[in-house]
């Protein structure tokens, strides 16, 4: 197939399943066109069925800001046109399904169906806003197929956005064969010189992420054993973060690493994940670690009890428990092997449920559905 995809393509979890979507199916044999106003962050152009379109807005003194749906719903009619696309799938509800249901009534009378898969804040954020709410609602009713990323988010659709069309689970995934434990583990070398725990953070930053808490757990725990901590990724609350880690004198133990492409040869390198979010509509982040052997330490929220199994390969406390968090963390720790067993078990779960061989398949299965319900549609 030819297969348009959008998304955001900065680093928060849609704009990587996305990206690593787009480039699972163009291992298998498809045809890949992003179409966005960046580059996707983890998005390797290199593969030979692999485009990349961007998409350029004007600016005009009476534009307070840029129309980049309208720029968006252009750019993608084009590409289908010239590619030519089978189908469109976008990634987040608001803008992009609108743009979406755009280009398919420019493309008339060329059938151009298009998929929507909604990844959490679109819908508990701001799709929910009074401004977003109706057009979130009627892009999404007027879409060709709808999928979401956990059973908790497509309840929470159904119930608050009252969408009558049916809506598929398709999870989120990971590459078992790409996310592993790191077999050369000498590289931990640079933060833990002397063979302390390694505890790590991934995410965007954003205050529903709780990134102060991360230093708050680690503090508890630095209070009971020597350890270290890596944050990965950026975003709006990092300087509270430096500020506390200051406050706390923790400027030795803790290392910001900022935005990384090749998350996979941080994570196969840690002992335990911590993940203390306000709100996780899944948790791609704690499902990347588990494919590593990392135990996870996450909130007991949204999606994340459908990545996470409490005690078994990992363990969840109630958002913002911060000393229940640094308990189990500090439990896991103690352990004679570290909690590697805790790991390995993680590592076969996640093998069990979540990996691209298994998942990408439905998402083909799903796209043929989507065509042939179209065709027939159209003959009728």
């Amino acid at each position: 197939m030819n297969i348009g995809i959008t998304c955001y393509p900065t680093y928060g979890g849609s704009g990587v399943v996305a990206t690593e979507l787009g480039m699972e199916l163009a291992a298998r044999g498809h045809e890949i066109h992003f179409i966005s106003y960046a580059m996707p962050t983890r998005l390797n152009p290199a593969h030979e069925r692999i485009y990349f379109h961007e998409v350029e807005t004007t600016t005009y003194p009476l534009f307070d800001h840029p129309p980049y749906t309208l720029a968006l719903a252009v750019k993608m009619a084009e590409v289908a046109e010239s590619a030519p696309l089978d189908l469109l799938h976008v990634h987040y509800a608001i803008p992009h399904s609108v743009s979406a249901l755009l280009a398919r009534e420019m493309s008339l009378p060329r059938r151009l169906p298009f998929i929507t898969t909604l990844h959490g804040t679109d819908i508990t954020l701001v799709g929910n806003d009074r401004s977003y709410l109706p057009i979130t609602r009627f892009s999404i009713e007027k879409s060709d197929g709808v999928t979401a990323i956990s059973e908790y988010l497509r309840n929470r659709t159904v119930q608050e956005f009252d969408i009558r069309r049916p809506i598929e689970v398709i999870r989120n995934f990971v590459n078992c064969d790409l996310y592993c434990r790191a077999e050369d583990q000498s590289r931990r070398n640079e933060w833990a010189p002397n063979g302390e725990p390694l505890l790590m953070h991934l995410s965007n930053f954003r205050p529903v992420k709780r990134i102060t808490d991360v230093i708050e757990i680690f503090a508890l725990v630095r209070e009971k054993m020597p350890a270290k901590l890596l944050m990965i990724g950026d975003g709006p609350d990092h300087g509270a973060a430096e500020h506390l880690v200051k406050q706390k004198k923790l400027g030795r133990d803790i290392f910001f690493l900022g935005k990384q492409s090749r998350i996979q040869d941080f994570l196969g390198l840690a002992d335990v994940f911590l993940l203390p979010s306000d709100l996780e509509s899944f948790g791609l982040a704690a499902l990347e670690a588990m494919a590593c052997e990392v135990p996870v330490v996450a909130t007991n929220v949204g999606g994340v009890p459908e990545v996470v199994t409490n005690g078994v390969d990992g363990f969840l406390v109630a958002p913002r428990d911060v000393v229940g968090a640094a308990k189990y963390a500090i439990e896991i720790l103690l352990r004679a092997d570290r909690g590697r067993e805790m790991g390995k078990q993680a590592r076969i779960n996640a093998r069990k449920k979540f990996c691209s061989n298994d998942v990408i398949p439905l998402y083909e299965a799903y796209y043929q559905r989507v065509l042939d319900a179209s065709s027939n549609a159209a003959r009728a």
